[in-house]
């Protein structure tokens, strides 16, 4: 599976879903299959990415993953093509999991890069050569610098492209705005990059990129592909004009500081969609009322 392949089968914006807690900070299982099944039917997502970053994956165990991935696989699974995020620290609770995601009939997995181990190109190479030999679902590579610690340089995207089920990647693309082109060229245009940066989608693909994985898409979803429809369309001038209308709302996720745009993401979510899906596992906290009011004041100019 290829480039056009991928989009054929995948689409443009894949939308890594919030994951809901309870109160003490349980997994909320029933109300993440809301989550999945208001985003599926609003048409905010060509596919839906289940335990990624913006799913807090990191603070799941290995059990609420699995669990996770059933409870929205009986939810959706059917209705858009399914993505399991899968990364994790060691090969071999990657291979399990991305075991599971494939008894369980998911189209996909998406494997960040090993994070806070710090590995060396060489180890990041091994550690997806031997995910792909275990199983035989399609596989996007996840880089993320900002959170991993570590990039996957081109010469190594290169030495993985060439494995069959290694199909896609996702870069997040504001730390390195130009090395979705390296990619591509490493590759000879053959692998799918998706921007994992919201603000980066557009730049992504004038240079060849696909789409974008975006966790605002379960927001703005509908005008994220309308921008990136028109675009494709040549009608630049008009697909730049939303980009402007997100862009403010986009930052608004990450003020006063913040890296991590989950507890944001998780109010602008509950208002425009109805849902409240409660708050961040700590150590994340909820947005204060200043916060929350920039999200609201932005959200505002945003025609979706």
């Amino acid at each position: 599976m290829r480039k056009e392949e991928v989009v054929q089968k995948f689409g443009r914006v894949l939308v890594p879903m919030l994951t809901a807690f309870r109160e003490n900070g349980d997994l909320d299982l029933k109300k993440s299959q809301a989550i999945a099944d208001y985003i599926v039917g609003e048409g905010l997502c060509d596919s839906l990415i289940v335990g990624g970053t913006t799913g807090e994956f990191f603070s799941l165990d290995f059990e609420e993953r699995l669990s996770l991935f059933k409870s929205i696989k009986e939810a959706v699974g059917g209705r858009v093509p399914l993505i399991a995020g899968t990364g994790a620290i060691a090969t071999r609770e990657v291979v399990n999991l991305t075991k599971a995601a494939e008894e369980l009939g998911y189209d996909m997995a998406m494997i960040v890069a090993p994070y806070y181990c710090k590995p060396t190109q060489k180890e990041i190479e091994n550690h997806y050569r031997i995910i792909a030999g275990e199983v035989k679902i399609p596989i996007m590579l996840y880089n993320i610098p900002l959170f991993s610690g570590t990039n996957i340089e081109p010469e190594t995207v290169r030495a993985l492209y060439k494995i069959d089920n290694i199909v896609a990647i996702k870069e997040e693309a504001e730390i390195h705005p130009l090395q979705c082109t390296r990619y591509i060229l490493e590759c000879e245009d053959t692998m799918a990059v998706y921007s994992g940066d919201d603000t980066m989608i557009l730049q992504i693909i004038a240079q060849g990129g696909v789409g974008g994985v975006s966790g605002t898409a379960q927001v703005v979803g509908k005008v994220l592909k309308e921008m990136i429809n028109l675009f494709l369309a040549g009608e630049v001038a008009k697909a730049v004009s939303l980009h402007q209308k997100i862009y403010p709302f986009l930052r608004s996720l990450v003020q006063t500081g913040r890296k991590n745009p989950i507890p944001l993401l998780k109010f602008a979510f509950s208002l425009t969609s109805g849902i409240d899906v409660g708050v961040p596992r700590l150590p994340l906290l909820p947005p204060n009322e200043e916060e929350k009011r920039e999200v609201i004041e932005c959200l505002k100019r945003i025609p979706y």
